[in-house]
């Protein structure tokens, strides 16, 4: 399987650079056989069979881009990636004119800077040295808004790019399929028979990270963090039993079940995963997927295609980009139900 099997033309103006007005409002892509059809967000009720389990990434999107300069002047980008458990220290990725070195201090404010602890790559161990280092990275930090939404972040951003039950703070990237749900919406879905089940995975730069192999069984996924709760495990698992669906409402809802799962059963707990989904992966838990729509050639598009089969998939991509449909982090969304083995 190569990774160029995976590829398609996409029209730079199809790139959703900011959200729309209402969350609600984006365009929902589904299918019936070989039948596309257009549909909304809004429509995400009639979608519902009683007593889905829907599963949403809870994730906090930490304004982790930090920008500053050394004391000689040189401009310097910090992108914070997870801390590793001395307090302040952060495990980061540097970019400046001049590599980082052990030793380096980067100025963010008057009272608030960096010291460069060591140095592998492009990853640098960064000691945040403020009063309240919590408060500085809130107070000087920018999203980090994915690469190819080419703008500076605004504060509308802090708002959009963020879902509305986020509350664990750790993830460097959206898990963009949930910021289409509104409160509104997750009640009428509820009304229509849902159940949402939070679970947390905080999601790195590597989901952005383009594939550097053609052979796609060669590709190492980035690492990340998880929670399952023994209430969401137990509800997950008891739904499995009766025969009802479970939903994912995006790729690290779907990537988190499946990576907790063993033997068809979820198990509570936090871990640590790279589990890659490409098509011949056999799903454990996951029986449909709420998605925005990928980059060309990545694990993302990869992923979908495991689930619901790369050539519809493909098809349905070919049939938004003709359609209009919005791409990527801000734009809209198609509701995909794994293909029956």
């Amino acid at each position: 399987m190569r990774t160029s099997d995976f590829d398609f033309e996409l029209p730079e103006h199809l790139i959703a650079k900011r959200p729309l007005e209402k969350r609600d409002a984006s365009r929902l892509l589904r299918w019936e056989d070989e039948s596309f059809i257009d549909a909304s967000i809004a429509d995400l009720p009639s979608l519902v069979q009683a007593g889905d389990v829907w599963v949403v990434n809870d994730t906090r999107v930490i304004p982790a881009r930090l920008l500053g300069q050394k004391p000689s002047g040189g401009k310097v980008e910090i992108l914070l990636l997870e801390p590793t458990g001395v307090a302040n220290v952060w495990m980061a990725w540097g970019k400046a004119n001049k590599p980082l070195k052990q030793g380096d201090k980067v100025l963010f404010s008057d009272d608030f800077y960096a010291e460069v602890l060591s140095r592998d790559g492009k990853c640098v161990e960064v000691k945040l040295v403020a009063e309240d280092v919590a408060n500085a990275i809130e107070a000087h930090g920018h999203m980090p808004l994915p690469p190819y939404i080419d703008r500076p972040d605004s504060e509308e951003d802090k708002k959009r790019y963020q879902t509305v039950f986020a509350a664990h703070d750790g993830a460097v990237a959206a898990p963009t399929a949930g910021l289409h749900l509104t409160p509104e919406l997750m009640r009428e879905m509820e009304h229509a028979g849902a159940i949402f089940v939070h679970i947390t995975l905080h999601v790195g730069p590597g989901t952005f990270q383009p594939v550097q192999v053609d052979d796609v069984h060669a590709h190492k996924m980035h690492e990340e963090a998880y929670v399952v709760s023994e209430n969401a495990a137990q509800i997950i698992n008891q739904a499995k039993a009766q025969g009802r669906r479970v939903l994912a409402v995006g790729t690290t809802s779907l990537r988190t079940l499946e990576a907790a799962s063993v033997d068809g059963v979820l198990q509570a707990g936090a871990a640590r995963t790279d589990i890659f989904i490409y098509p011949g992966y056999t799903f454990q838990m996951v029986d449909a997927l709420l998605t925005n729509f990928h980059l060309p050639q990545s694990t993302l598009l990869m992923l979908v295609s495991a689930l619901a089969g790369k050539e519809q998939v493909l098809k349905a991509y070919d049939y938004a980009i003709k359609k209009a449909y919005r791409f990527y982090s801000y734009g809209d969304a198609m509701f995909v139900i794994g293909k029956k083995l």
